[in-house]
């Protein structure tokens, strides 16, 4: 620990000037963190944003700045925010600064990673052409994820971001012998917590079967976590969340990232890790917060000047090297349904796999509301996916698109008036867009339908149906939130029996 000390000089909300006087006292550098030693013996830390002058230090708090007050004493830590690595963090849950938030035993701080870490080297680098299947139809089918890709999940407010997230989660992490880390950026504390007991529910965070026969009667005992079972699990949660000062939230995404790089590094083959953000927006929106409070002028529709530069930063990190690899699923907020937003646009360029979640298609029931035109994949080719993989999706597209080009005449005309072919293309676009949907396993309580995964063969072999007619007698309803197409014609027999 250096002997250096400043003094606090103001206080703006969360950004405290710190003044570092008298010979030999020098300016720490940006980014360093500093500690505060509150009245009430808490401790606060900062982060160096700016040098002012010759003395001094502009920063930006992790936590809030209730209490602090001119003339306190501030240490240099002479290093950067920085979380702790190894073994010890797995099934733990981590704040910005790598304090455990969990009230399980605190953690050894020795061998402690810096939140800020340069990219890795190009030479380094790996290109994954491997599908990630999901379970989820349309997702594999028409935007399919690759291993050690970014995902992206772009959406306005409340059209299904975080339960496709969950679902995710849900379907990947559990089924994934790797690593996952999960960061909540800015989002709600409930689903954090719901977030948690899933994990701990379904194993992936092992507490040991005492404590989970206590949470099934409602409990919350900590006394009954089994400390080597914990040592077993396969998950780190990370969070800052929306009532955290903006200082944290801009910080998190770091701290979480860092994590899995460390997993990703570890020995001399690392793992294959899962990097949960949700949500990418509120990062750069905190990133928005702080650049006002620091002077800087604002740039298109009021974001920050550096908003490319630091979404660069943490994006380029989050890549696959020879050593391992990190498959990032990102949720993206779309603020006023915009995807041409600034936020949105600038973090399109980074991904492989880009999935939009749009309104008018939650306004259809239909659920995932994922938008099969707008959505994209790199992967998406022959050469990866497989001729008929690629046929099917390709086909499935053409046919919604011709749909939407007809919807303007039905709207006018009515259905009646179209020709025959055109008949035939609604009667079987609508099957196949219904056909899209399926019930999620973490929804089941609240739309009382069991959640399915759906293997990939079986997704392109039920559009095929779709596609050829197959299928054509069944009423539109029997595709709506089913599984595979055997469970479509089960449901369109018992629609047809109904009626007769």
């Amino acid at each position: 620990m250096s002997d250096k000390t400043g003094k606090i000089a103001q206080v703006i909300g969360p950004v405290v000037d710190v003044v570092f006087e008298g010979e030999g006292n020098i300016i720490p550098p940006i980014y360093t963190a500093l500690k505060i030693e509150r009245p009430d013996g808490t401790d606060l830390i900062l982060e160096v944003e700016q040098h002012i002058g010759e003395d001094t230090a502009r920063c930006v708090a992790m936590e809030s700045t209730d209490g602090l007050r001119r003339g306190l004493e501030v240490k240099n830590l002479d290093r950067p925010i920085s979380v702790p690595t190894g073994e010890q963090i797995k099934g733990r849950l981590l704040n910005v600064i790598g304090e455990a938030i969990d009230k399980l035993p605190e953690l050894n701080r020795d061998n402690l990673r810096s939140i800020h870490q340069p990219a890795p080297d190009f030479d380094d680098l790996t290109i994954g052409t491997e599908i990630l299947t999901t379970g989820i139809k349309v997702i594999d089918l028409l935007e399919p994820y690759s291993k050690g890709g970014k995902i992206g999940l772009f959406g306005g407010a409340g059209v299904g971001k975080t339960v496709l997230i969950m679902e995710l989660i849900n379907n990947i992490a559990k089924g994934h012998d790797g690593f996952s880390v999960f960061t909540g950026v800015g989002e709600r504390t409930r689903e954090g917590n719901d977030l948690l007991r899933e994990m701990i529910e379904s194993g992936v965070m092992k507490y040991g079967d005492k404590f989970k026969e206590g949470l099934e009667r409602g409990e919350w005992n900590l006394a009954d976590v089994d400390k080597e079972q914990l040592a077993q699990s396969q998950a780190t949660l990370v969070f800052g969340q929306m009532n955290e000062p903006p200082g944290a939230r801009l910080r998190v995404a770091l701290s979480g990232l860092t994590v899995a790089e460390q997993f990703r590094d570890q020995g001399s083959g690392g793992k294959d890790v899962l990097l949960f953000i949700d949500n990418i927006f509120r990062f750069t929106q905190a990133g928005s917060e702080v650049s006002a409070l620091l002077g800087r002028m604002p740039s298109a529709v009021g974001y920050q000047p550096t908003l490319a530069s630091e979404m660069g930063a943490l994006q380029e990190r989050i890549t696959s090297t020879k050593n391992g690899s990190i498959t990032s699923v990102q949720a993206i907020y779309v603020p006023a349904d915009d995807l041409t937003d600034p936020a949105p646009a600038t973090t399109f360029s980074f991904l492989d796999a880009t999935t939009v979640l749009n309104r008018k298609i939650t306004e259809l029931g239909i659920y995932p509301a994922v938008d099969p035109l707008e959505s994209t994949s790199r992967i998406l080719d022959p050469n990866i996916v497989g001729e008929e993989h690629y046929n099917t999706a390709q086909a499935v597209k053409q046919l919604l698109q011709k749909y939407n080009e007809l919807q303007d005449i039905i709207a006018i005309l009515g259905v009646d008036e179209l020709s025959d072919d055109d008949k035939l293309v609604v009667h079987r676009a609508r099957r196949a867009q219904r056909f899209l949907s399926q019930p999620f396993h973490v929804a089941e309580q609240f739309t009382g339908l069991k959640g399915v995964l759906v293997p990939l063969s079986e997704t392109i072999r039920g559009f095929k149906m779709i596609l050829n007619g197959e299928v054509d007698e069944y009423p539109e309803q029997a595709f709506l939130n089913v599984g595979t197409i055997d469970d479509a014609i089960e449901k369109g027999k018992r629609l047809l029996a109904e009626v007769q």
